[in-house]
């Protein structure tokens, strides 16, 4: 069996600043780098390295950043084979600006991630006989994301939506296809329509989201920790405390740490510690998925910490 990611692949190209520009700011920068990134590329990859059979699929172009963002699936151990070239568009490109304290600002040009259409959603339909979750995102066209849940939800397998970048305007119609949503604070107060910063906020927040539909909420508030609720049960799972080097791609090491603990057949409160140290693992290194973590490495981190 294996996990499938439907989304999106980008190249990063990242700055590193003394701190975030303001409008019409011109700064200079520490650093330059060019990784392969995009929330579905990130997920799938740190699937991977946490030793679980992945396949991606979705849309490169075909220009030169396109055989570096294949070849880097296929050596992180995903599987590429639905990974549509698009010859009329460019690959996704995303620029982020990171500064010393870690935090970002990423600016995303979709290019071949803005044509994942019916035809991706159908060689998709094909991998979920054999297939647990499906992980999916908001970086590539809405009526994809939906119709990919939609498939996923017909033939029983779970739904694990990242909800970012975050929009207010998401379809009712898909957050009951959703068995797992996976907001940050900014993209569950888009969401909700409220400001979620703290437990309580955040516990309203999941409340919101439970009445929509979704079968489960689980709320990440950065260095306060993370909120988890069901119809069942709801419970807060605290950070891990690391030194923050780069935010990039913590969320999707999050979902990934998720996924994989689920995959395993662990508890939902064990899967929320599991994203959580994963998560804290890809923000004490730079860049998108440089920062994820293999599983030995991830393993170690769990057990230093009391958790076998």
């Amino acid at each position: 069996m294996s996990i499938i990611v439907f989304g999106s692949i980008n190249i990063d190209l990242v700055a590193t600043v003394p701190r975030l520009p303001m409008a019409g700011e011109t700064l200079l920068g520490h650093n330059f780098v060019q990784v392969p990134g995009g929330k579905g590329a990130n997920q799938a990859v740190a699937l991977a390295r946490l030793q679980v059979h992945t396949h991606m699929v979705g849309r490169v172009g075909t220009d030169s950043f396109a055989s570096e963002l294949l070849y880097n699936l296929q050596n992180s151990g995903v599987d590429s084979s639905n990974v549509s070239i698009d010859d009329n568009v460019s690959s996704g490109v995303a620029l982020i600006a990171v500064d010393d304290k870690g935090e970002n600002q990423i600016i995303i040009v979709p290019g071949a991630n803005g044509r994942v259409n019916q035809e991706d959603v159908e060689k998709l339909s094909d991998l979920l006989p054999n297939s647990t979750a499906l992980l999916l995102q908001f970086e590539i066209p809405m009526a994809a994301v939906v119709a990919a849940a939609k498939a996923a939800h017909q033939a029983g397998v779970k739904v694990i939506l990242d909800p970012a970048p975050a929009q207010s305007d998401v379809p009712d119609e898909l957050y009951s296809l959703v068995d797992i949503i996976t907001p940050n604070e900014v993209e569950a107060g888009q969401l909700v329509g409220f400001p979620v910063n703290n437990a309580e906020s955040a516990k309203q927040a999941a409340a919101v989201l439970l009445q929509r539909g979704v079968k489960c909420a689980i709320v990440k508030l950065g260095a306060k920790g993370v909120f988890c609720a069901t119809a069942e049960e709801s419970f807060f799972v605290p950070v891990f405390p690391i030194q923050v080097v780069d935010t990039v791609a913590a969320g999707d090491a999050f979902n990934a740490g998720l996924a994989a603990a689920l995959y395993e057949g662990l508890s939902l409160h064990q899967a929320v510690m599991w994203g959580a140290a994963a998560g804290a693992l890809a923000a004490t290194k730079p860049g998108a998925q440089t920062s994820l973590p293999d599983r030995l490495t991830f393993e170690a981190f769990l057990k230093e910490r009391g958790f076998d």
